[in-house]
């Protein structure tokens, strides 16, 4: 098992990884019956997008003999209805070092090919800006 995710009544949820014990809540957006006190559950999988894209490009980082410490990523999640759904996630990355032309696309086609970018409907619009010092 991944994960356990408990319903806790008032549109808010407790999600705890299991090999390690952390969690999380989530809550209902103000713009649906909620409270948006912490991420909703879109806000998550827009999230997740970054940070996979982070992850991989670190792994592939250290490959490179690359130090990446400091890099972020901006996220905003546009919402569309009938159904309700993402219709849009707009990543902005701020990568703090300098890097060759060669090492910039490889770093940035591992970004654009993370595991959740492919796992995201391919009717969700991806927009991913890379913004290099």
């Amino acid at each position: 098992m991944t994960s356990k995710v408990t319903y806790k009544g008032n549109l808010r949820t407790v999600s705890e990884h299991i090999k390690s014990g952390n969690e999380f809540i989530t809550d209902a957006p103000t713009d649906n019956n909620g409270k948006g006190e912490a991420f909703s559950p879109t806000d998550t999988v827009a999230t997740g997008l970054a940070s996979c894209m982070l992850t991989v490009m670190g792994i592939k980082a250290e490959q490179l003999g690359v130090d990446m410490e400091g890099t972020t990523a901006e996220v905003i999640k546009t919402m569309a209805s009938n159904p309700r759904r993402i219709s849009k996630i707009e990543v902005k990355l701020e990568l703090p070092f300098e890097a060759d032309h060669k090492t910039k696309k490889i770093l940035e086609n591992t970004a654009n090919t993370c595991p959740v970018h492919y796992s995201l409907h391919p009717d969700i619009e991806k927009n991913v800006e890379f913004h290099w010092k």
